[in-house]
């Protein structure tokens, strides 16, 4: 018997009315069909993102320790956090996520059990509804009802509600002590991810750092993957998808400048090629989505 063949899709929306949001306020929400081995990092955010696989699988790696999960599992990326994720290369994950951000979050989480050093829940008997509810946010999005902010606020307060169920309360977070250069690795992410949109350089981070630029190079690529230049232009890249989404008043060109580039052909060049379409074609997609 054949194998149907999966269709690779990407589908985001951003809060229409944030101003209504009750804390955490709720920033966008998507679901996505990944392809196989699509890796996503080593990236920082500054907001958290909570998925749930609905299919598939796929690995997250935090604070040093690689998951692998599976259909109903979920894993939460909190902020200024290094993270990588990445579809499994056989079965490639489906997942939902939704992204917020919050003034007194930590203990919250601490008290469900989802913290950086055990950032996953498995599969729990209210995965169904789990699933659901992270549909509900989207699709208040989507639909850019007046009060789609309010409504997306209670189901994501089920959502943590569902996961303390989920989660044992007792569980034991192991204390690690960072090793001096880790710490100098978290000091060069918090300066990228505060200060990628002015004209900065790897010389003038390790200057203001007061390490050697050599030495500094070099233990972030071992302990991120990529070069501080790599990953500071995927973090400009990400900050323009989500402002092409969000800020439609604003030029491509006027994005541009906005994340650090300071020539729009050079922009428009660099997220073609990392996310095969063009910013304009991005922005149209997600405006006039087709599905």
């Amino acid at each position: 018997m054949s194998q149907s063949i999966p269709t690779y899709s990407y589908v985001v929306a951003s809060n229409p009315n944030p101003e209504l949001s009750l804390d955490p306020v709720i920033l966008f929400a998507g679901e996505s069909q990944t392809k196989p081995g699509h890796t996503l990092g080593p990236k920082m955010l500054d907001y958290y993102l909570l998925h749930t696989v609905l299919t598939g699988k796929g690995t997250y790696t935090c604070a040093g320790q690689t998951y692998t999960l599976q259909e109903g599992d979920s894993f939460l990326i909190e902020p200024e956090q290094l993270v990588t994720y990445a579809a499994d290369p056989f079965e490639p994950w489906h997942y939902r996520w939704i992204a917020f951000r919050g003034s007194n979050l930590t203990p919250i989480f601490q008290a469900i059990g989802l913290t950086p050093d055990h950032p996953i829940a498995r599969k729990g008997s209210n995965h169904n509804r789990l699933t659901v509810l992270f549909g509900r946010v989207f699709t208040a999005f989507r639909q850019r009802t007046p009060f789609a902010s309010l409504e997306a606020s209670g189901s994501l307060q089920l959502i943590l509600a569902s996961y303390g169920k989920i989660l044992s309360h007792t569980q034991q977070v192991e204390q690690t002590t960072p090793t001096p250069s880790t710490d100098i690795v978290r000091q060069a992410l918090r300066y990228l991810s505060t200060q990628y949109a002015e004209e900065i350089t790897i010389e003038t981070m390790a200057e203001g750092l007061g390490y050697n630029r050599a030495y500094l190079s070099r233990i972030f690529k071992e302990q991120t993957g990529v070069t501080p230049v790599t990953f500071l232009l995927h973090l400009r890249l990400d900050h323009a998808r989500r402002l092409l989404r969000e800020r439609i008043q604003l030029t491509v060109e006027q994005i541009a400048f906005s994340v650090g580039f300071r020539d729009p052909l050079y922009f428009s060049k660099q997220f073609k090629r990392m996310y095969n379409q063009s910013p304009t074609e991005y922005r149209q997609q997600q405006v006039n989505p087709q599905v």
